[in-house]
């Protein structure tokens, strides 16, 4: 009998979503304005947290991300995460809590015209820095969907 000392190779593992989203407030945070939005944070991120195909999401010690700074910019706030793929990111999005959330966006937040919201894929494990959103956002910006960074609109294969 021969035996052989070469493992099998397994296949790569396949990447996963990240995605970023920013928002410009329409006043503080500490405002009574906002006092729905920021009593729902931790209540959401939870359920975020709990659901099927999270992986990781960007908070500070305060355990969300409202006090990490995007752009330089103080009234804008940022939120991402990285999910196992698109449809377990979009069943988040749409249902329960999050999608109450979203149906009162404009109540809080600015409209803007230009793209708040990114997604790429990343090697499982990678935890996207504010950096990496940042080039991510300006790139849809400037080139419109692409593999390199895509908006749920528009979406592109899992490959990295």
């Amino acid at each position: 009998m021969v035996t052989s000392s070469a493992a099998t190779p397994q296949p790569a593992p396949l990447p996963v979503l990240a995605q970023v989203n920013i928002a410009r407030l329409k006043a503080p945070l500490d405002s009574p304005e906002l006092k729905a939005f920021v009593d729902g944070l931790d209540p959401v991120n939870a359920l975020a947290e709990a659901a099927d195909g999270f992986l990781w999401r960007l908070k500070s010690e305060g355990g969300d991300a409202t006090d990490i700074s995007i752009f330089g910019d103080e009234w804008l706030i940022v939120n991402m995460s990285v999910w196992r793929d698109v449809p377990a990111l979009t069943a988040f999005m749409y249902t329960g809590p999050h999608r109450e959330f979203l149906a009162r966006r404009r109540e809080w937040f600015e409209k803007v015209d230009e793209a708040m919201t990114a997604l790429w894929w990343v090697a499982p494990g990678h935890e996207p820095t504010v950096a990496e959103a940042e080039e991510r956002l300006l790139h849809l910006r400037e080139h419109g969907p692409a593999p390199h960074s895509f908006s749920l609109r528009t979406t592109f294969p899992a490959a990295l």
